[in-house]
């Protein structure tokens, strides 16, 4: 599956939208993240952008029209709408491998394909356990090592 976004129409756009953190996890944005699909602008001046949630019940997903509606009236982008796209599902695959290891360095292990090798963040390790399918949120579940000990967040594959 690829990701139908294309960051070379409307480039200052899309440098905003690299400006505004995921609120679940600071550390990457919602482009990084892979939310938001497409940025396109109508020649009356209005900006219609299309996200696609984690989650089809994602907790988030009202946050990420805030924010992105923020952050766009903070450069003068008042006329913008914002429609939820739930098919094709958001996965895993839409995240760079820049932003995978942009987790790892903050101590959220990154998905892997089929959750088959989960690396714990503090140690590099692949003999880890899973402690619970349930994490912080609902993207996440809680591993632990069992080289280092250490628990840490794992982003589930999906």
């Amino acid at each position: 599956m690829v990701l139908d976004r294309d960051t070379n129409i409307h480039p200052e756009i899309w440098e905003l939208l690299n400006e505004v953190p995921d609120p679940e996890i600071p550390a990457i944005n919602l482009v990084e993240l892979g939310v938001i699909r497409t940025v396109e602008r109508t020649d009356d001046g209005t900006i219609y952008i299309v996200i696609t949630p984690t989650y089809t019940g994602c907790p988030a997903k009202q946050l990420f029209k805030d924010l992105i509606l923020e952050k766009l009236a903070e450069y003068g982008h008042h006329k913008v709408e914002i429609t939820s796209r739930l098919n094709p599902a958001w996965t895993t695959d839409w995240m760079s491998d820049a932003t995978k290891e942009k987790l790892l360095k903050i101590g959220i292990s990154p998905p892997s394909v089929g959750d088959r090798v989960i690396v714990c963040p503090q140690c590099k390790s692949t003999d880890t356990k899973l402690l619970s399918p349930f994490g912080s949120v609902a993207c996440q579940s809680m591993y632990s090592c069992n080289t280092c000990k250490e628990p840490f967040s794992y982003f589930k594959c999906h």
